[in-house]
């Protein structure tokens, strides 16, 4: 007998073709002898010839779909784009900072250096320098001692900046309404004083930093959400600390206040006399200063990726930072 066919073969005596590898069989309705092939998609791999399963979390399918494989981890890289820009940033302000502070060394006890308040420039320059430093930790690989010193120091910088000016534009403010009174000096304006009054501040910022550590131990997690893309090929996991979004801002929610407070001030003293001539700089630096704070947040929410988060955290610190040089020093 011959058959019609091209090849003049016998005509397969079944209505459905074997599945490939990571497709399924999905029965005809009517004709249960017969079915279709539909292949796995998304994170779905084939358990058996009828079922599709979704891979856990962590996990995605392999090439063939028959299985499920770990998706890779990755962090944030120093050669990366994210990294390399704060860095640099970074170095150029330790530098400057550090050259700053050496000049004052050297100047100590020269009228100019002693007429600034050099104890609490001292404070406001190690907080600088603290702002720069805090580069290196949040881009360096994740653990706990890392994640550890990133929450002591995330909002330590910005504290003591802070706070610091805070205490001079409450000094200049009180001699100045002091003065409308009386010729008596109003107390705590000695540069002993004005110490306490600000290491009492910057007391708070590490109470409330220790209490973080006590209810929430520092742990490093990673993220299989954020990098979760359509396409299971191009997923990654994405080591990091386990700080909440929430978290980051109550740790610098105090560094506001103070920031706020001494706005508040810096208006207040914005027309003292020229010999103080600490106030209006200071005061130009906190309209600024709360101009990018009003811009950082909604950006910082807004973004998606954890490594553009931390970049855009460090480089925010680091204009305020540049302000404070710029502005005040």
């Amino acid at each position: 007998m011959q058959w019609a066919s091209r090849d003049h073969t016998h005509p397969a005596s079944v209505c459905s073709l074997p599945c490939k590898p990571g497709e399924r069989k999905k029965t005809v309705k009517g004709v249960p002898c017969c079915w279709h092939c539909e292949r796995c998609e998304g994170y779905h791999y084939q358990v058996d010839e009828l079922t599709c399963e979704l891979c856990p979390f962590n996990k995605r399918p392999n090439a063939n779909r028959t299985d499920c494989q770990l998706i890779p981890i990755i962090k944030l890289e120093w050669h990366s784009p994210w990294a390399i820009v704060p860095v640099f940033i970074a170095i150029l302000g330790i530098i400057a900072t550090t050259f700053v502070i050496v000049t004052f060394v050297r100047y100590n006890d020269t009228p100019i250096v002693r007429a600034s308040g050099r104890e609490l420039s001292y404070v406001l320059l190690t907080g600088i320098f603290l702002c720069y430093s805090i580069t290196f930790l949040m881009i360096a690989a994740p653990d706990t001692v890392i994640c550890s010193f990133r929450r002591l120091f995330l909002g330590l910088g910005m504290c003591f900046s802070y706070s610091a000016l805070l205490t001079k534009t409450n000094r200049i403010h009180r001699i100045f309404e002091q003065g409308k009174k009386s010729v008596t000096a109003p107390k705590f304006i000695s540069p002993a004083s004005q110490l306490v009054i600000t290491f009492s501040l910057i007391s708070m910022q590490l109470l409330g930093v220790f209490i973080w550590f006590a209810v929430d131990p520092p742990h490093i997690v990673v993220d299989y959400g954020e990098q979760r893309t359509l396409d299971p090929e191009n997923a990654r996991g994405v080591l990091k600390c386990d700080i909440s979004d929430l978290s980051l801002i109550c740790s610098l929610g105090y560094s506001i206040l103070l920031m706020v407070t001494c706005t508040v001030y810096a208006i207040k003293t914005r027309g003292v006399p020229e010999t103080f001539n600490e106030a209006k700089p200071i005061g130009f630096t906190m309209y600024t200063t709360c101009i990018i704070w009003l811009a950082f947040i909604p950006i910082f929410f807004g973004t998606a990726q954890s490594t553009e988060k931390v970049s855009d955290n460090i480089i925010k610190n680091q204009i305020l930072t540049c302000l404070f040089q710029l502005q005040y020093l």
